[in-house]
């Protein structure tokens, strides 16, 4: 919350592997989990009815609820405060998803592959989702195996807020996937993410 609003102008385009994912879907509900500023929500609400964004910062999703305003898509997404791991989002209820950029801020692999589980139950059968998480391919890293460290966000005039970040070496990322009940459709690593496509597989 305290780099919510200096983030958010930091966060102005979608991610070009989202608008990949999403070119060819369409659906009467779709969901953003760690919806953020909404930039990803905005792409979601051209292909659906209706577009529900999650994320546990309120700065953010008032950045969010004022991006869709301003933008004009206000009458087709709604804002929701909630916990990637604990949805609050009906069984069934969606597709599709993008959940990206969120899964590695989640401070315990139980949390991370609980939320996975939770991806793969608001899912309708039909429908398929977009993770994505902080890969050790990224240039920025030399490490081989998955760890857990803080990243500084510094804001204007130099305070430094701490954010956790799991990052992923890819082999970890599947094997997370394998845990949950979500079912791989393609794994892929672009840009220095781990990024899959996924449907649910049943609990």
């Amino acid at each position: 919350d305290r780099i919510a609003a200096h983030f958010s102008k930091t966060r102005e385009h979608p991610w070009p592997e989202v608008e990949s994912f999403l070119a060819d879907r369409s659906a009467t509900t779709a969901l953003d989990v760690g919806c953020g500023n909404g930039r990803h929500t905005e792409s979601l609400a051209d292909r659906a009815e209706c577009v529900v964004g999650v994320d546990l910062s309120r700065g953010l999703l008032r950045e969010a609820v004022e991006r869709a305003r301003d933008r004009g898509f206000d009458d087709v997404a709604s804002f929701v405060h909630g916990d990637a791991a604990a949805l609050p989002i009906a069984d069934d209820a969606v597709g599709p998803g993008v959940y990206v950029a969120t899964l590695h801020h989640l401070p315990s692999r139980e949390a991370r592959v609980r939320s996975l589980d939770e991806l793969g139950r608001v899912l309708d059968p039909d429908g398929t989702a977009l993770v994505s998480a902080w890969s050790t391919a990224h240039d920025r890293f030399d490490r081989d195996h998955g760890f857990d460290t803080t990243v500084d966000w510094t804001l204007p005039g130099g305070e430094t807020v701490p954010r956790y970040y799991h990052i992923y070496a890819p082999q970890e990322f599947d094997a997370d996937l394998a845990e949950s009940r979500l079912s791989v459709v393609e794994s892929t690593v672009s840009s220095g993410n781990c990024y899959a496509v996924v449907a649910d597989g049943g609990s």
